[in-house]
């Protein structure tokens, strides 16, 4: 076996905490001539290669300028969590092991790892004891893994084997979603079979909680799944799980889209916030949201172990008897990374108390976030719970237009939404690294560029 060059490995290790140490000092998103030396990646295919300690020069000298700094503290959009240091050795660290955890007998390490790790998740967030989780790329897959193990569920409950005999021919099966209900539910019910004209829309009120009575009513004898969420996506808020298990009761199939909202249950003084969550049937949820991971990791969970091995076990000679934990028949993929050291060494090194510290820290940050916009003069579109904050300046044009001029500004970076037919814009305050000085210089910026626009 040839000696292996190391060099280029140390090389970009020592890039790496460079780029994090000075990820406070970066501009939040690209300047215009880091975006303009981007075509130096373009170029013709290499017919012989090129040395490897020049790829990863032109990687730090292109690439690193013209990035997203989502690692740093100023960074408010899309619900995108920094990455922890101790999560991101870990990711490294595993990365070299280049472990193919589908088997047990593939890797004893990952298989460890993996089943400490999706226990931890399942108790932080207070769910049942007997309760499966199982490692994947994202929150959208997740509610994927969920959504079939549910349907397959519902329809064996009455007499049908969907992995056995299709769908074709099948009782049909209803579903029950509010009107706020995240895109990637919605997707996840085309890829199944199930469709979207299958869905009773139920109301929401002003902060996107479904109404309970509603749910109830929309249940039939039917197959039947409801699909609720943890933590809307623009305001935070959670549905009402208690009310809405019971109206589901044996009766339905409740799911919980819970990407980041579902973390409140690891706080114990925020856990109220989604009362009854763990009285659901499956839960999906983001480990690069909340629990500030390397992408990507998320987590799909049932309540019951034979609902995800029913939908996702696969057996052929080769692969031999498994007996116990197997991800491969938890989840879509079969090779598949160790996603879970991150997800290990993050809740290892930070421990329950940790963990809850730092959901209640983002959400004491997107309070004084949304204090310090109101007391300006911007309107606060729905008053904060979680780690979301809805500020409008005025009317919409202008509100798109300190959203513009906020995003290419540098200092920080926000989105834009609709709610409730207002364009607003939407901070999410994701990152463990984000401090209360980042809130007011972030705030003071915001500020500054609506009273140069207005």
């Amino acid at each position: 076996m040839p000696r292996p060059d190391l060099d280029p490995i140390r090389t970009a290790a020592e890039l790496a905490t460079a780029y994090i140490a000075g990820a406070a000092q970066r501009s939040v998103s690209p300047p215009p001539e880091a975006l303009a030396a981007l075509p130096r990646f373009d170029g013709p295919l290499p017919e012989d290669g090129i040395d490897p300690s020049d790829v990863l020069a032109l990687l730090d000298e292109v690439g690193s300028p013209a990035t997203m700094v989502s690692t740093g503290g100023r960074y408010f959009g899309f619900v995108n969590g920094g990455a922890l240091p101790a999560a991101v050795a870990a990711h490294v660290l595993a990365t070299a092991w280049d472990q193919n955890v589908a088997l047990p007998a593939m890797s004893p390490v990952g298989a460890m790892i993996d089943a400490v790790a999706a226990r931890w998740v399942t108790e932080l967030v207070d769910l049942p004891e007997h309760s499966v989780a199982a490692f994947c790329s994202g929150a959208s897959v997740a509610n994927l893994i969920c959504i079939i193990a549910a349907r397959d569920a519902v329809l064996a409950a009455h007499g049908w084997d969907a992995q056995r005999r299709g769908l074709v021919g099948a009782p049909p099966v209803d579903i029950v979603a509010g009107t706020e209900t995240h895109v990637s539910v919605i997707k996840a019910l085309g890829a199944v079979g199930l469709g979207r004209d299958s869905v009773t829309w139920v109301p929401t009120d002003r902060y996107g909680r479904m109404d309970a009575g509603a749910v109830a009513a929309a249940i039939s004898d039917r197959p039947t799944i409801v699909l609720s969420q943890a933590g809307n996506v623009d305001t935070g808020y959670s549905d009402p799980f208690r009310s809405i298990a019971e109206a589901c009761n044996g009766r339905a199939w409740l799911h919980v889209d819970g990407a980041f909202g579902l973390w409140a249950a690891a706080s114990p003084a925020r856990s109220h916030l989604v009362d009854g969550v763990a009285l659901a049937d499956s839960w999906s949820t983001d480990g690069h949201k909340w629990p500030n991971l390397p992408y990507d990791c998320g987590v799909a969970i049932c309540a019951r172990g034979e609902d995800l091995r029913r939908a996702m076990a696969a057996d052929a000679a080769y692969l031999g008897e498994e007996a116990g934990r197997a991800p491969m028949h938890l989840g879509l993929q079969m090779s598949q990374r160790l996603r879970a050291v991150d997800m290990y060494a993050a809740i290892a090194t930070l421990g329950r108390r940790g963990i809850a510290g730092l959901v209640d820290r983002l959400c004491d940050r997107a309070a004084e976030f949304a204090a310090r916009l109101a007391a300006g003069g911007a309107e606060i579109l729905v008053p904060p719970v979680l780690n979301q904050v809805l500020v409008a300046f005025g009317d919409d044009a202008v509100t798109d237009a300190v959203v513009a001029a906020v995003q290419s500004g540098g200092v920080l970076w926000a989105g834009g939404t609709t709610w409730y037919g207002r364009r607003a814009m939407r901070l999410s305050v994701s990152s463990w690294a984000t401090t209360a000085d980042d809130v007011i210089v972030a705030s003071d910026a915001i500020l500054r560029t609506w009273a140069a626009i207005d």
